[in-house]
Formats: C-alpha cells, structure tokens, sequence
C-alpha cells in the first residue's frame, strides 16, 4: 500500500546512528545521507521496473509534537530479525516500547516496538509461523 514515507527529525545525526542500526538489522539498505538537503533514505525507489518496492526518508526539522498514536511498522524476514532491530534500536539510543514477542493482533505476530531519540514510534513485525 504505502510507496513512502518520512518522518521529521531535529537531530539528523543522532537520526542516522539510530535507523542506520535498526535498517541494518531489518536488511534494509541506507541509499542516501545529503547534509545540505537535511536527509537520510533507507530502501529502494519505486519506478516502472519496480513498482513494488519501499522507501522511507528521515528529514530534519523541528522536534516533533508529542503523538504517541504515530507509528511506522517495518516488515522484518524473520523473528530474529524482530530481535536484532529491537537491540540495534536500543544499543543506538532508542526508548524500549515493547520487547519482541507474540501479540494479540493474531497468532503468528512477532514484534518489537521502539520510540526513535525525537519520539518517533517504530516498529518491526514478522508475520510468519516459527
């Protein structure tokens, strides 16, 4: 459903510790850092060859409104990577927001949750059975 999405950062670089990490253990890869234009991306560009790809961008700006209701979900392979996402965030000065484990929303759903350095939520879900 989604082709993009951006979130607002006040500290790019604290940013780029912080999803360089959580990417990297989801396996998703960095395509971009412009400190002039204030950007990190993470992901591939759709175009007309690969319409079904993702991409997400963290911009700078100023720190974001307190909204604990917004939240960005990223796909992980499998259950380890739920838990290294999970670590990385942390290790790179993430906020725990729920440790990887099942939830309600049905039987197989495995996911850690993480609040990014400027309050951003974030988090990973694997689908599959174990």
């Amino acid at each position: 459903m989604l082709d993009h999405v951006s979130l607002t950062v006040s500290d790019l670089h604290l940013a780029e510790r912080f999803y360089d990490a959580v990417f990297a253990a989801l396996g998703v890869v960095k395509v971009g850092f412009d400190q002039a234009d204030a950007w990190i991306g993470y992901g591939e560009r759709c175009d007309g060859d690969h319409p079904g790809r993702s991409y997400f961008s963290v911009r700078y700006g100023p720190r974001p409104e307190d909204a604990a209701r917004r939240h960005c979900c990223f796909k992980a392979a499998n259950r380890a990577a739920v838990d290294a996402f999970w670590r990385a965030g942390l290790a790179a000065g993430g906020t725990d927001n729920g440790a990887p484990g099942l939830r309600d929303y049905h039987p197989s759903y495995y996911a850690s949750f993480l609040i990014d350095p400027d309050g951003n939520h974030i988090e990973a879900v694997c689908h599959l059975r174990e």
